[in-house]
């Protein structure tokens, strides 16, 4: 898919792969021989066009002879102008091997790219990023195809495959995944830095892992959640680029044709299938147990993204977690925290998130990022506190924020609830820091209750007397009225938090 905007938006588009509905189609497939002696590489070569009404994914069989070391693929189509305001011609690629494709076969996938690349290559000693290295072996392989997008007037495509035979003395891949401790920023219980929504050239980002690893170790972070598009692939090797200072957890950005949602908190080498839509309610609840199962929890991405594929159109019911703050303050970050704010109101409570799937070196890492409250900076301790919605949400490392409530003798913090009569005076308080030019506002089922000005110092105190009888929760959001960085957006957030529930 194209990626020619440099903008975040445009990264979203061209990584809004395709999924698979109940038709799938199957092209011709090629097969190869055994090779004549002396023979080293054969290539076959496969021409079609996709009509605009085709399924979402195509299989191109090829038959694969014993005593190959590695496959190489290459593809290309093309790309006729269209009409302002009409989709153009954009095509996604992966890989099974012999042990099948259907759907959740975890045994046959061999790898994704989407658009990202034209090429891949896989052996027993390496692959392409995205791309599992393993032995070849020998049966029906299928070269997954997704028409994403289709012109009106079709389009042409071209796959060639390439087989290159003979002894492979490279050592085969070996995964090494990344620690599960990160013992110099081990605090005990303590309030924790997350992004729990990065990308790397494992699929469509253009940051490697050690420069994603640089980037989040400069951002302040304590963790970071790898969640590349669609593959895991990444998972294998973040045990090359761990530091002392940095927990590594791993993920996957579900990525289909009716939204993303991001599985976080991943045992290292799981993958999740995407290919189905939100109309396939019994699919997508079968791979979100199946995260579950792994222990990690479902996130709904950029609800509102204003690209096609990106917006989120799955149930929430299921879901863990709703990703609020997407990246520099938008308007549509601006509609998912209404959103969100209305399911919060209706008497669902989803714990909100702030990532900032930053995908290129240009995108900040961090901006947002989650800071929760974990009894260990481990994957469960962190996965239970983001789960409680014990956590808030914040622009970058400088941002400093505590909230809670306190009354009839007790106190509560974020996502907890302070029990107490419906008569009894509650007092809600935000202490801010590193936050100049911003308001502070609390917030209940009503709306905004309370706002003041934060000094130019960028520290204060702020408090707001209510009752339990008028107020269900209460929350507050900490934001700057002439945008932030990178955004020209105007009262832009540069913190917020989950609520504190008030009441018996």
């Amino acid at each position: 898919m194209s990626t020619g905007e440099p903008s975040r938006r445009a990264v979203l588009r061209a990584s809004g792969v395709a999924a698979a509905v109940a038709a799938t189609g199957l092209l011709p497939g090629v097969s190869f021989a055994a090779p004549a002696p002396g023979t080293a590489r054969q290539t076959k070569t496969v021409t079609g066009t996709f009509r605009p009404d085709v399924p979402d994914w195509y299989y191109l069989p090829v038959d694969v002879p014993p005593g190959v070391r590695q496959i190489d693929v290459t593809y290309s189509y093309d790309k006729p102008s269209v009409p302002a305001g009409t989709r153009g011609n954009a095509c996604d690629i992966g890989m099974f091997g012999p042990e099948g494709h259907d759907l959740g076969n975890r045994r046959g996938f061999r790898g994704w790219s989407g658009g990202f690349r034209d090429r891949f290559s896989i052996s027993a000693a390496q692959a392409t990023p995205g791309y599992l290295a393993g032995p070849i072996t020998p049966g029906r392989w299928h070269v997954i195809l997704g028409p994403y997008t289709v012109a009106p007037q079709g389009m042409n495509y071209r796959v060639d495959v390439t087989l290159t035979f003979g002894e492979d003395d490279a050592e085969p891949f070996r995964p090494n995944p990344a620690p599960e401790r990160a013992p110099a920023k081990e605090r005990g219980r303590a309030w924790y830095r997350g992004d729990c929504h990065l990308h790397t050239v494992h699929s469509d980002g253009k940051r490697t892992p050690e420069q994603l690893v640089a980037d989040a170790r400069a951002a302040g972070l304590d963790f970071i959640v790898s969640t590349d598009h669609n593959t895991q692939s990444a998972q294998l090797v973040w045990g090359d680029y761990a530091t002392d200072d940095l927990l590594i957890l791993n993920g996957e950005e579900v990525t289909t044709r009716s939204g993303h949602w991001p599985a976080i908190g991943l045992p290292a080498g799981t993958w999740i299938d995407w290919r189905y839509r939100a109309a396939d309610a019994r699919d997508f609840r079968r791979f979100v147990d199946q995260v579950h199962h792994a222990g990690g929890l479902v996130t709904a991405a950029h609800p509102f993204a204003n690209c096609f594929g990106c917006t989120y159109e799955f149930g929430y019911e299921i879901a863990d977690l709703v990703e609020v703050w997407n990246g520099p303050w938008t308007a549509d970050d601006e509609a998912a925290v209404t959103h969100w704010d209305g399911l919060l109101r209706g008497g669902r409570w989803i714990p909100a998130i702030g990532d900032s799937d930053a995908h290129n070196p240009d995108q900040t890492v961090a901006l947002p990022h989650t800071v929760v409250l974990a009894d260990r900076l481990a994957r469960a301790d962190l996965l239970a506190g983001i789960k409680a919605g014990r956590s808030w949400l914040a622009e970058s490392k400088t941002v400093q924020l505590e909230f809670s409530a306190s009354g009839g003798g007790r106190t509560a913090g974020i996502g907890e609830r302070l029990r107490a009569g419906t008569g009894t005076p509650v007092t809600v308080r935000a202490t801010v820091a590193g936050v100049p030019g911003t308001t502070v506002t609390f917030l209940d089922q009503l709306g905004p209750e309370h706002t003041e000005t934060v000094p130019d110092s960028g520290s204060a105190t702020v408090s707001w007397t209510t009752y339990p009888r008028y107020s269900r929760w209460a929350r507050v959001e900490v934001r700057r009225p002439s945008g932030g960085p990178a955004t020209t957006t105007p009262n832009a957030m540069v913190a917020m938090s989950n609520p504190v529930f008030l009441g018996s």
